[in-house]
């Protein structure tokens, strides 16, 4: 066999071989989707990171303490520090934006940015999970989590706020209040629930403790994907949602993994779509664990909620 036939043999087996651990660039070692905790002298926070490799830079996607998920400005990868910016605007700052500073380490991301007073903010980020479902899931026996009696099913957030009433079998947040969270935690599950929300009113059931369902009637509207029946920040219904305050509707929310099929008053609005990653204000960035759902009651205005049952997978 000549030396060129030999030449075309190696080449071919190279190409097709498995790249070896140590391979990839970089820039690809950081690449994907990452839970993040950010902790400060007060308290933790939840976040979340989108990195993606586009024309040998990177670009970042990031849900921070609150708000939702923006692509940042500026990212960029140096001596193996990824480095990016998130403006003061979105983080309730006023002396400057916030730059965080992070290298890989045994696996996740770990880093430092700083807070409003100088002060070090350490953060940690693990791979999130795919969440992908790996059987077709068999329904248990549903649970009401409010029989319109008491709350007992329930728990506030914070307990130095405002908080819910009972009265005429309807659970009501008065408004930048505290949120309540269920006392149980849940995996996959089928959510029947009814709210009913006042004029500039804003409110959402985050899934699992992670995943904010949107229901509002903002004076000013946001984007699409932050009205009622959205995904906040990252999922649109369609057809949108009409803007009817004072007047009850109903979601039935079906949640597997990390996908996700949203009724709206009898109507598909989301169908098996996929969540990419937590929204702002969740109460962890754990999404590979069961977590309770969580009525927010923190933010303006008053909403009620009824009728409100789960059905959780039975887990094989």
């Amino acid at each position: 066999m000549g030396m060129t036939a030999l030449r075309r043999m190696a080449l071919a087996a190279l190409c097709t071989a498995p790249l070896a651990v140590g391979a990839a660039t970089p820039l690809q070692s950081f690449a994907g989707r990452w839970d993040v905790t950010l902790k400060t002298p007060q308290r933790a926070y939840s976040s979340w990171l989108e990195i993606r490799a586009e024309h040998g830079q990177p670009r970042v996607r990031m849900v921070g303490r609150w708000g939702h998920a923006r692509w940042l400005p500026q990212a960029s990868l140096s001596d193996g520090h990824l480095r990016f910016v998130s403006p003061k605007e979105e983080e309730g700052r006023t002396d400057g934006d916030m730059v965080f500073d992070g290298a890989l380490d045994g696996g996740e991301l770990r880093g430092t940015t700083t807070g409003p007073d100088g002060a070090t903010w350490t953060w940690r980020a693990t791979r999130a999970p795919a969440l992908k479902a790996a059987y077709m899931p068999k329904w248990g026996t549903p649970v009401s989590l409010f029989d319109g009696r008491d709350a007992r099913a329930w728990t506030p957030v914070d307990t130095a706020a405002k908080q819910w009433r009972v009265a005429d079998g309807v659970l009501t947040s008065p408004g930048a209040g505290t949120d309540l969270r269920s006392v149980a935690s849940f995996g996959d599950f089928k959510l029947h629930l009814e709210f009913n929300c006042v004029p500039g009113a804003n409110s959402g059931v985050y899934l699992r403790g992670r995943y904010e369902l949107q229901i509002e009637n903002d004076r000013e509207p946001e984007a699409a994907n932050m009205r009622t029946a959205g995904i906040y920040g990252y999922l649109a219904p369609s057809p949108a949602a009409p803007r009817t305050p004072g007047v009850w509707q109903s979601y039935d929310i079906t949640l597997v993994g990390r996908y996700v099929t949203v009724k709206l008053n009898g109507q598909t609005v989301i169908d098996r779509r996929e969540i990419p990653g937590i929204t702002g204000g969740a109460l962890d960035s754990r999404e590979g664990e069961d977590g309770p759902l969580v009525l927010q009651g923190s933010e303006d205005g008053q909403v009620s909620y009824r009728n409100i049952v789960i059905t959780p997978a039975v887990k094989p």
